[in-house]
């Protein structure tokens, strides 16, 4: 897609749904609850859609996190690193154009065109298998399910770590309607989201949305006034068509987005500064993170009968990101004498193109058996050019030069799960899925030597499954038992005279009980959890490049606990996560990222130690990105002020505790815990306007967000989490 028809595409569709949100005024959705047959306040109800039919969470035997949009908006999330404020167990960290999303310790080793992500993240029920797409698409949203545990039985990718699924609003038929909401705060910034839906009959209904988001960087770079590591500025739109029958057999949802980004990319501090200001940072090279891309998807779902279902969805994928940062991140370039080891300057320009689809037959209606059976196909091309100026390490010794590389993967699988209501009370399920993966990549320089090309392949095939008892002690509580495995495909790494990596698998073994109390307004849910972890693909370093390989073992316990509560005007919710996640048995050797030092890391002999530069990791060691604690508190009171005007007070707490990014924790690698403390003060002048006041942080805390190993420099660096914000933000609906 040319840039030129990509900005118009963009421009018509902004257009129309901004004309069409004036034309029929404002909306979004108030900020309320339920209400009982005699008025009283309870706990909205929770819909989940994780096992492809609408079900209420209370039923469903999976670990999860269930937010609306409403609750969202409420809880101050704005983007999907957000959501780990208001989730236990999941841990997300972000750098450059990755997102790595953790959940019970189990994710991503490192983001590359060959690596598979460990949890799965969903689209309105398309993968999107990598990060290009993840926050961009984070605007309009009906409502987000974090699901814990390896998925893949029930749709999509295999993964060993859970999924995440972002929801957009379906069009509604027969309804004209529209909402907006505009907010501004410091550090300059500005957003927007429009969307309007147009019911133009019972069978076809259109909603476009838009968005714009703007912000400066937390941090001032006093070596360029022009560039500014850490700002933001970002616009999307979304366009969705819905039509159905007259006997509502056949459902037809057709999605187009499109989103533009521009940055000067992460602004992420120097170990090695002498100046103390963690926002303050010193670069005389621009850094840059421009992204773009579109993605069309198309669901078609028919009642074969009135107890099967056909469904099937195709997805196309296009997006282009160009990174660029200051390698040594100082306010001077440095020689570089042969050999030397500068990184001045490291850029990419890095293209993904890619098809999806599924195919899923299913069970519908009331009966005591139910079903799901299906086939997905996954096939990607992702070409990176490396144009690189002084780059530093000894396998790439041209200066200047252009790396072209292209990884070609397919993913196949098959799957089913079957639920069967033995009677009122008891509930057996069993799953299984079959999956076959191939990743293929190639590399050579232009214009041609010193680099000798490089290709290679890498295929992986696995059987997971789940089987589960569910025992429903009444309609208020279900006590689940489960056994699950997943799996994630192994790759290429992208250094020659490197060994590719293997899948790894996680078996985990879990028993819960959700339950609601005093008339539904006391939602309490808790599991606790063994996972027996295999063949841990770790990212570690050679020649100062990240490479992949298969540790040897792990394993973790944990449990969570989230409660939600509404009386009357007061309500409340707790979310607990307790993770013990460490290595287990003999480990193998691997590179130190603390030393850097190029070795190659090989397996150790029996009583022989590792290779110089390498280490073993020892037995009982934590795993990466394995928060022992993940805690978030919130409180709010409507209090009613007159007329139809309401003004809530809303606190809210979330603790992250200490985490390590790689086997060897040093202060290079250690991510301190925090706590982070949150408010905000709503007035709800209507139920068709409201204005609310917010404070993110504010107490200030200063806290490391993310610690950066690379190859661009051997300290890394880094990235500080926001600090202090305020703002005010204007919501209005109308017809909603």
């Amino acid at each position: 897609m040319s840039k030129l028809a990509a900005a118009k595409a963009k421009a018509a569709l902004l257009s129309t749904a901004s004309c069409a949100a004036v034309a029929v005024g404002l909306a979004w959705p108030s900020i309320g609850h339920a209400a009982d047959a005699d008025g009283a306040a309870v706990l909205e109800e929770v819909l989940v859609y994780a096992e492809r039919r609408e079900q209420r969470l209370q039923e469903v035997s999976i670990s999860a996190s269930v937010f609306s949009g409403d609750e969202l908006i409420r809880k101050g999330v704005v983007n999907v690193h957000d959501i780990q404020q208001i989730s236990p167990s999941l841990a997300i960290n972000t750098y450059n154009r990755s997102t790595y999303i953790n959940i019970r310790g189990v994710g991503i080793a490192q983001s590359a065109p060959t690596s598979s992500p460990g949890v799965a993240f969903y689209i309105d029920g398309t993968l999107i298998p990598h990060e290009f797409f993840i926050d961009a698409s984070f605007y309009d949203i009906a409502s987000v399910e974090v699901l814990r545990g390896p998925q893949g039985t029930l749709s999509g990718q295999n993964s060993t770590g859970g999924a995440v699924y972002v929801r957009t609003p379906d069009p509604a038929f027969s309804k004209y309607s529209a909402k907006g909401s505009f907010t501004a705060g410091n550090y300059g910034k500005f957003s927007g989201t429009v969307a309007a839906n147009a019911g133009f009959s019972d069978n076809v209904a259109l909603r476009l949305a838009a968005a714009h988001d703007e912000r400066d960087s937390f941090s001032t770079n006093l070596a360029r006034d022009d560039i500014q590591p850490g700002d933001m500025n970002l616009d999307a739109v979304r366009a969705s068509l819905a039509i159905r029958t007259s006997d509502d057999r056949l459902k037809i949802n057709l999605r187009g987005e499109y989103f533009d980004s521009e940055s000067d990319n992460n602004a992420v501090k120097n170990r090695l500064d002498p100046n103390p200001d963690p926002f303050e940072i010193s670069e005389d090279a621009r850094s840059i993170q421009n992204r773009d891309g579109y993605r069309l998807s198309g669901e078609v779902r028919y009642d074969i009968t009135d107890a099967v279902q056909g469904r099937a969805v195709i997805s196309w994928q296009d997006a282009e990101t160009f990174d660029q940062t200051d390698g040594d991140r100082t306010s001077t370039a440095l020689p570089r004498p042969p050999g030397s080891n500068t990184g001045r300057i490291s850029n990419a320009l890095t293209g993904m193109e890619t098809l999806i689809t599924e195919v899923n037959f299913l069970s519908i209606g009331e009966s005591s058996l139910q079903w799901v059976v299906g086939g997905f196909y996954m096939d990607e091309t992702i070409p990176v050019n490396l144009l690189r100026d002084n780059f530093h390490t000894v396998e790439f010794v041209s200066s200047s030069s252009t790396i072209q590389t292209e990884a070609d993967n397919t993913s196949k699988s098959l799957f089913g799960q079957v639920n069967y209501r033995v009677s009122d009370q008891f509930e057996i399920l069993a799953g299984a899925r079959h999956s076959w993966d191939r990743q293929h990549y190639t590399r050579f320089q232009l214009p041609g030597p010193p680099i000798v090309p490089f290709a290679d392949v890498q295929k992986s095939r696995e059987w997971t499954g789940k089987l589960g008892v569910n025992y429903h002690m009444n309609e208020q509580t279900l006590v689940y038992l489960t056994a699950s495995k997943g799996y994630k495909a192994g790759g290429v790494n992208l250094t020659a005279n490197t060994p590719n990596f293997g899948p790894e698998t996680n078996f985990v073994y879990e028993l819960g009980v959700k339950t609601e109390f005093l008339d539904r307004r006391l939602r309490v849910n808790g599991n606790v959890f063994y996972s027996d972890y295999r063949d841990i693909q770790l990212s570690s370093l050679f020649n100062a490049l990240p490479v992949t390989q298969n540790a040897a073992k792990g394993e973790s316990y944990g449990a969570e606990l989230e409660i939600a509560g509404r009386f009357d005007e007061l309500g409340f919710n707790l979310g607990v996560g307790y993770l013990d996640a460490t290595f287990k048995g003999d480990g193998i050797c691997l590179t130190n990222t603390n030393a850097m030092t190029p070795t190659v890391p090989t397996p150790p002999a029996p009583a022989v130690p590792c290779p110089g530069g390498t280490e073993t990791v020892p037995d009982g060691r934590s795993l990466p990105f394995s928060p022992e604690w993940t805690i978030n508190a919130g409180v709010e009171y409507n209090i009613a002020i007159g007329g139809e005007m309401t003004l809530t007070p809303r606190v809210q707490w979330s603790y992250i505790a200490r985490q390590v990014a790689t086997p060897f924790p040093s202060f290079q690698t250690v991510v301190p815990g925090r706590n982070v403390f949150d408010a905000r003060l709503t007035l709800d002048v209507n139920e068709n306007i409201s204005i609310e006041g917010y404070m993110t942080n504010f107490t200030d805390k200063t806290y490391i967000a993310a610690q950066v190993q690379n190859s661009s420099s051997a300290d890394g660096g880094i990235i500080y989490g926001a600090p202090r914000q305020y703002g005010i933000r204007f919501v209005a609906k109308m017809g909603e």
